[in-house]
């Protein structure tokens, strides 16, 4: 495996948001200013091209710009991990060599989607993405996107022979985490995250390594708190972070009807990144709705509660 200089992952690792500009172009400088934000606010990683990066509104060129963008900005003080996901392996393969040669530190890779796949084929799609690109590799497990769920058996599989570092899971089913945690702890190299805002001191408590909440664009120091606080074993110090920060995400719940479930989570983020002055603004990828004013005011009443 080529050594990145990140041999040890965990921690809060934020799925970095893409600003638009007003027109519509990716906004490369608010884009380096929200790099800023994360690492200066003491995240452990940057997670590029996912679903919070609405990656799959973004074209070659445009991912190609975030990668180089952020690798830019973060300047080697975290590691960078990026998405390659797409329908087959074969495409995931050649989005991951494009961005290995970008010069990423990790790649963070789904189940193929469109196509119909059982758990055999699933396991042997991240055995050829690895033999192909010689980076650390995590599965992705997020079945609202791809309709496929990632079994334990394959993911203990699949940790046992090496072909995966970790597991990013946005499963949303808690049970299953829990038992991938005790499936997988006696393999001190393989690194497990939740992608919750809400529950992650109750993540790490059960042996989560990390996360990668949507939710720490906002706030990322608040997050880097609730790990540090879980990693000293206060945990009464990590819940009460977690408590604010679970009244923070009061955010996403948006009033305008017109504005989808999938755009208001991440036009939530990009509305408070907005006013707390770190992107100028909140446009989404087209066709998603950007929020209007009456949610924006809502949401600066909540970032002002929880201190921003």
């Amino acid at each position: 495996m080529t050594n990145t200089g990140f041999d040890h992952y965990q921690g809060i690792i934020p799925p970095v948001l893409t600003p638009r500009t007003a027109d519509g172009q990716v906004d490369v400088e608010s884009l380096r200013h929200v790099t800023a934000h994360l690492v200066d606010g003491g995240v452990d990683g940057l997670f590029v091209l996912g679903s919070s990066g609405e990656v799959p509104y973004l074209t070659t060129a445009e991912r190609d710009l975030v990668v180089g963008t952020v690798i830019d900005e973060a300047a080697g003080r975290v590691p960078v991990l990026a998405g390659a996901n797409d329908q087959t392996t074969a495409r995931v393969v050649a989005e991951a060599e494009r961005l290995h040669a970008l010069g990423i530190d990790a790649l963070v890779v789904t189940t193929p989607y469109y196509a119909l796949s059982n758990q055999s084929e699933v396991a042997e799609h991240f055995r050829t993405v690895r033999a192909r690109v010689d980076l650390p590799l995590f599965a992705y497990d997020v079945p609202v996107r791809t309709h496929v769920k990632l079994s334990a058996t394959v993911i203990r599989e699949l940790a046992e022979e090496g072909v995966i570092a970790g597991l990013k899971d946005s499963s949303g089913d808690d049970v299953a985490f829990r038992l991938i945690t005790l499936a997988t702890e006696d393999l001190p190299q393989f690194r497990v995250f939740t992608g919750h805002e809400v529950v992650v001191d109750g993540a790490l408590l059960g042996g989560a390594h990390g996360a990668v909440p949507g939710l720490a664009n906002v706030d990322p120091a608040g997050y880097a708190r609730l790990f540090a606080a879980a990693k000293a074993g206060d945990w009464m110090a990590a819940r009460r972070e977690q408590d604010r920060l679970a009244r923070l995400f009061r955010i996403v719940e948006v009033i305008d009807p017109q504005v989808s479930p999938g755009a208001a989570g991440l036009g939530a983020f990009k509305t408070a990144l907005q006013l707390l002055g770190v992107i100028e603004s909140n446009r989404m990828s087209e066709p998603m709705r950007a929020l209007g004013a009456a949610d924006t005011d809502r949401i600066r009443g909540i970032l002002d509660e929880a201190g921003l």
